[in-house]
């Protein structure tokens, strides 16, 4: 039997101070000590009987079992796809050179690595397999095992951090989510619930990091840039020091993964990728992890100029975007802008799939870009509505967004009917596209690429704009440029430098004369989408 060589001190969970005990009794017996054989597609299980199951085969507390998967994924196995950290399923098996809890389930349960990543049934017996397998590393006995408290340290554990802070940051995650209790709406109009409960985690060696508030000790260093954050930093191999470039972006991520999984991902040296901050979800708590001064990998082409921010939660999931977050995120956005001088609007203010030369798509479709820039105090530009993108993505039928909306209002400032700017690319806007294209001699394909965004960007009065010129019809040129050359131009309304560079090598590509002048010829080309 586990003997632990000095007594744990008991210690409540100081979000959930003041609450006692609570045990949750399973009905489980003790794991074979061989690998159980793996569950027949047959028998695969509805979301709550597979939880309930994999309770009762490894002998680990269901809700504990619940509320893991939820602080990890809030229970969407987004459909076998992986995480930041190539974690996968409801459970979050992991695969990466700091962590194998996939290859350790697969070990332990028989269960082939495919039906892991994609089965959730396969998926949660695995979890709770790695969990059982470290509760018996830890001496926990069937007495112990029956108590939802004592099982912190494996929590703690699986989590995979080898930061003993970040690891506890995990843990009081889940035994927050006991406390509180869950509802969690699941696939195929299931719904999985936990009770709220008391509880008191036994938290073994973690408790010495447990930050005695009412005494004045800080729980973690504060941020040395933004004093309301945390101070994490990141493993020296997943950025530079210094910069090559001034500050002159902010680019809003998402994370594909929980806020303490990703603070434990950017502290691995193998990840080579990082942020400056991290947002969780629940409450909007913010942890930096990388100086403002130094260089973050997270945007590639945008590394040198700008600040990344990651919001905890999936792309596809917007019960992860919290009004906490969004608020305590803008305001983050807002102390930057002001501190470094960036302009407050979506020409500076950037998702990641907005930055030239990415592949990724966060934050995507169900961020609220109109509700975060109303809360950073910034503008959208377009007299309301948003035309400022720092690029400009191709849109077709069942596009939705605010670049939608966007083209939609061009359309109908131009006299192609495509009904109310709602942000869904229908029937009747792809018509409008159709009647545009043609009328400007470009293809009519109904989908707005980087032609008609030039053209539709473009459209309007022919005045002639040189460096030193300033006012909107800067900025229809600068939005234009954009489109045409596939790069980000900065969209002020001031013709300075950039955009002169920026006209000439629009000129230098059409066969115009590269004086960096916008007269009628450049004017005719724009507008023409060339």
């Amino acid at each position: 039997m586990y003997r632990r060589s000095t007594p744990w001190r008991r210690t409540a969970l100081s979000a959930l101070g003041g609450l006692v005990t609570a045990v949750l009794v399973a009905t489980a017996q003790p794991a074979a000590g061989a690998a159980p054989a793996p569950v027949g597609t047959a028998d695969r299980d509805s979301m709550g009987r597979a939880f309930a199951r994999a309770s009762s085969e490894f002998g680990v507390p269901r809700d504990l079992l619940v509320a893991v998967g939820y602080g990890e994924t809030h229970l969407d196995g987004h459909r076998g796809e992986p995480s930041q950290a190539n974690g996968y399923g409801v459970m979050h098996l992991v695969s990466n050179p700091q962590s194998r809890t996939l290859e350790k389930a697969a070990e332990l349960t028989g269960e082939p690595g495919a039906e892991l990543r994609e089965d959730t049934t396969a998926n949660i017996r695995g979890g709770a397999a790695v969990l059982r397998s470290y509760a018996d590393k830890l001496g926990l006995d069937a007495t112990e095992r029956r108590s939802v408290d004592e099982w912190y340290p494996v929590v703690a554990r699986y989590g995979g951090a080898t930061d003993t802070a970040t690891a506890r940051l995990y843990a009081d995650t889940v035994y927050t989510l006991l406390g509180q209790g869950i509802t969690a709406d699941v696939a195929g109009g299931e719904r999985v619930t936990v009770r709220p409960r008391a509880v008191e985690p036994e938290r073994g060696r973690y408790a010495a990091d447990a930050a005695d508030t009412a005494g004045g000790r800080q729980r973690a260093a504060l941020s040395p840039d933004y004093p309301p954050a945390a101070w994490v930093p990141a493993n020296a191999a997943n950025y530079a020091v210094g910069r090559s470039a001034s500050i002159s972006t902010v680019v809003v991520h998402v994370t594909q993964g929980s806020y303490a999984g990703t603070i434990s991902w950017f502290q691995n040296a193998s990840s080579q990728v990082s942020a400056h901050y991290v947002v969780r979800s629940s409450d909007g708590a913010i942890t930096q992890m990388v100086r403002d001064s130094n260089t973050a990998y997270h945007a590639r082409s945008a590394n040198s100029s700008s600040l990344g921010i990651e919001h905890e939660g999936f792309i596809a999931d917007p019960s992860w975007f919290t009004d906490a977050m969004y608020r305590s995120s803008a305001a983050l956005t807002k102390y930057l802008c002001e501190r470094y001088g960036i302009p407050k609007d979506r020409a500076h203010v950037v998702g990641h799939s907005e930055v030239p030369g990415n592949d990724h798509t966060d934050p995507g479709p169900n961020w609220n870009w109109n509700y975060y820039m109303q809360l950073v105090g910034g503008s959208s530009g377009g007299g309301g509505v948003q035309l400022n993108f720092a690029s400009y993505s191709t849109l077709t039928s069942g596009s939705t967004g605010a670049q939608v909306t966007a083209a939609q209002t061009l359309l109908n400032q131009q006299g192609y009917d495509a009904g109310t700017a709602d942000g869904i690319f229908g029937t009747r806007t792809a018509n409008a596209v159709r009647s545009f294209q043609t009328a400007r001699g470009l293809t009519a394909d109904g989908a707005v690429g980087s032609r008609t965004w030039t053209a539709l960007l473009a459209a309007g009065s022919t005045t002639v704009v040189r460096e030193g010129s300033t006012g909107a019809v800067v900025e229809r040129l600068q939005r234009a440029l954009t489109a045409a050359l596939g790069r980000t131009v900065s969209i002020d309304g001031q013709f300075g430098p950039g955009t002169a560079t920026a006209v000439r090598d629009y000129q230098s590509g059409r066969g115009l004369t590269a004086d960096g002048i916008v007269g009628a010829a450049t004017w005719s080309a724009l507008q023409a989408g060339r």
